[in-house]
């Protein structure tokens, strides 16, 4: 016998076409058709999340200002922009209707360059209060509610829209007036800037290195000590090593200023024994004989030009110190280093002060000179030249024999 028929599940076997009214094929196509529907479904959610992505990122890229309200402008454009917001609020003052009231007609607010440079830093000028007003302004002046307490009726009443109308324009014309006043605004330090490049386009500047490694970590350890006791002062009394610290410290302190000392008192005279370079610098002083200084100096004394000739006598004095070996050639010295190369004890120390002083207020101070100061200059030279440390050689004399190369 073949298999039974069994009513639970639903067909007999002889239906292999149709059962309660579905056929095999029927149940087929409807699971094929619900993964048709759930694949053109994953479609269209793809394709609508890549259209938000894409057009997010146009949104991104585009280079338009924040929210659209404002736009770089010259600083023509800006007084010309300030000009017509001062007629639009004039008209607006008058019509008092949504046309010549309108907020748009406002425009964009400006952002302007701060200095005349290509990449100069902007300023945001924004026009909010503007639009504001503007949309009141389409509403007639309400009158003054009155005021519900004592407190109330001693401040000041609001202003009305025609009065806000009327502060507009004052307000627009002085921002106006300021970007005249600043374009006319001049640099009132171009001559002192000019003097100081003048002075240091001189020889006596040349090669003129900047801050060392030393100073700068003198500077850092200068700046550590200031916090450092700054920080000390803020402790607590109770603090006992804090006294201790600071004794140590000093101590410390001494010894290394006295070691310094030592280190400078031993180089100087280092300096002052150092034997004269066998090729000395173009430049240097003692590259040409002091005689020749002299004689300029001499010439243009002459020729009534009184600074040139003290500019002449003070570098025979220095061409002949140097050649004495005095210090080693080397013209970017300044009058000032010069002076801190001669030690103390020195009697020439005092003259060369003095002539360094007068040179200085003629040649870079630009004080007018005389005869009297080149007198007084050339004595002092001669008195260098000669090797005495006193004042009182002539000023037309010859320097003596001992005096000599």
């Amino acid at each position: 016998m073949g298999r039974p028929w069994n009513q639970s599940a639903g067909c007999p076997p002889s239906r292999k076409t149709s059962c309660h009214g579905w056929s095999v094929k029927g149940r087929t196509m409807v699971r094929t058709g619900t993964h048709i529907a759930l694949i053109l479904r994953t479609v269209f959610l793809t394709a609508v999340c890549a259209a938000a992505v894409v057009s997010t990122a146009a949104q991104i890229s585009a280079p338009t200002p924040a929210g659209g309200r404002w736009r770089d402008a010259t600083m023509d454009e800006y007084r010309q922009h300030l000009v017509t917001l001062g007629g639009l609020v004039q008209t607006c003052a008058k019509a008092r209707d949504i046309p010549h009231c309108d907020p748009t007609l406002v425009g964009l607010d400006d952002r302007i360059p701060l200095t005349q440079d290509a990449n100069a830093t902007r300023r945001l000028i924004r026009y909010g209060w503007l639009r504001v007003l503007f949309s009141k302004a389409e509403d007639a002046d309400q009158p003054a509610p009155k005021p519900a307490s004592n407190d109330a009726a001693m401040m000041p009443p609001r202003p009305s829209t025609s009065q806000l109308l009327q502060d507009a324009v004052k307000r627009l014309a002085d921002d106006l007036a300021q970007t005249n006043n600043l374009a006319r605004a001049t640099d009132g330090h171009s001559h002192e800037r000019e003097t100081m490049r003048q002075v240091l386009a001189g020889p006596e500047f040349r090669n003129l290195d900047q801050a060392t490694v030393q100073d700068t970590m003198l500077e850092k350890v200068g700046n550590w000590l200031n916090r450092l006791f700054a920080g000390a002062a803020k402790l607590k009394p109770q603090s006992a090593w804090i006294g201790r610290l600071i004794v140590l410290g000093f101590i410390v302190a001494v010894c290394v200023g006295l070691i310094f000392a030592l280190l400078r008192l031993e180089r100087r005279w280092r300096i002052r024994l150092a034997p004269e370079a066998e090729h000395a610098e173009n430049s240097a002083a003692s590259a040409r004989d002091w005689q020749l200084w002299l004689s300029d100096a001499r010439t243009a004394a002459a020729a009534g030009q009184w600074r040139e000739a003290i500019h002449f006598a003070y570098w025979a004095a220095i061409s002949r110190l140097e050649s004495k070996r005095l210090w080693p050639a080397d013209r970017a010295r300044t009058p000032r280093e010069y002076l801190k190369l001669v030690s103390y004890d020195d009697p020439r120390k005092a003259v060369l002060t003095q002539l360094t002083g007068s040179f200085e207020r003629t040649w870079y101070g630009a004080r007018p000179a005389g005869q009297g100061e080149y007198q007084s200059a050339e004595e002092l030279a001669n008195s260098l030249i000669k090797g005495s440390g006193g004042s009182g050689a002539t000023r037309n004399g010859s320097p003596s024999e001992g005096g000599m190369r």
